[in-house]
């Protein structure tokens, strides 16, 4: 198991992040790794002979549970080729969220005791856990001991234009295949023609899906169906009815539908845990994010005032 950070060198990390932070703003840079999970790794080397980076791109407003499944079922019932790494993004710039309320330091402190969690979690998943897709708890452990996670930062708002900076980086392989672990709702932006001016066609989208690929999970609620509507815009794709707008019917095969959380599983939100926070609910906060987590957003006092 990896040793806890002091609550010394937690402040250290805030007071590095805030710094990173603003060098990056100041700099001509698109994208940038500000640390990786454990402290030891890249080197360098090991980071360009990854084969298979998982890009977890969110507010991490805080990093949730979700987040946690996300990655975890990425990690270890994709069958992306090893070596594999994860991506934990952050963009400064977002085209629909102001930084708010956590600044971004402390979202980036978070991001870094989330990796820790996370690796942890993979060391010791329990039955459920590792059982999902033949997986044995064994296996995800030692793939949990070579697992490197990194913590980036983006200024570019939009998915194409994050998955290119990433491409453009010196950091990765250009033989990396990027999977980009993402929500329906998110599927719905991507595959929007309007967020691609000026033509405003999926057009630009060809780099990225020629190459690489999106693992998306279903989000099946009163405002984007159930897990057949998902499945027929999907495919709505994949039988041409998009070719006009510019999409390509070998892209659905770069698209793979996952499930979520299991039917009559809570819903978990970065929502619920602010109000979590604001009620001062230790009970709550233990189901809804990770450990690390809700000990950082306890010691913090984060969320108290959510404006």
């Amino acid at each position: 198991m990896e040793i806890e950070k002091s609550e010394d060198e937690m402040h250290v990390m805030l007071r590095t992040f805030k710094s990173a932070l603003s060098s990056f703003a100041s700099s001509p840079d698109a994208f940038r790794i500000l640390s990786s999970v454990p402290k030891h790794s890249p080197p360098h080397s090991l980071s360009t002979s990854t084969s298979t980076l998982y890009v977890l791109d969110s507010s991490f407003n805080p990093p949730t549970r979700a987040h946690l499944r996300i990655a975890r079922t990425a990690l270890t019932e994709d069958a992306g080729t090893a070596p594999k790494r994860l991506l934990l993004l952050l963009a400064t710039q977002n085209a629909d969220k102001a930084p708010k309320p956590a600044s971004f330091e402390q979202r980036l402190a978070m991001m870094s005791i989330f990796a820790g969690d996370l690796r942890r979690h993979l060391q010791a998943p329990s039955e459920t856990d590792a059982g999902a897709a033949g997986e044995t708890a064994a296996a995800a452990a030692a793939a949990a001991a070579i697992l490197s996670i990194d913590i980036g930062i983006t200024k570019c708002p939009y998915f194409v234009d994050k998955a290119a900076a990433i491409a453009r980086a010196d950091f990765y392989s250009d033989e990396t295949t990027q999977v980009h672990l993402t929500g329906f709702d998110t599927l719905i932006r991507i595959l929007d023609p309007k967020y691609y001016p000026p033509a405003k066609t999926l057009a630009p989208l060809e780099p990225f899906l020629s190459r690489h690929r999106l693992r998306v999970t279903y989000r099946p609620d009163a405002d984007w169906g159930d897990r057949g509507a998902q499945d027929w815009y999907l495919r709505d794709l994949k039988d041409g009815k998009r070719v006009r707008e510019g999409g390509k019917v070998e892209w659905a095969d770069k698209i793979e539908m996952v499930d979520g959380r299991v039917e009559g599983e809570a819903i978990i939100s970065s929502t619920k845990v602010r109000e979590a926070c604001q009620r001062g609910d230790e009970e709550a906060l233990g189901e809804l994010v990770t450990d690390g987590v809700r000990d950082w957003l306890l010691e913090e006092k984060l969320y108290l005032d959510d404006s």
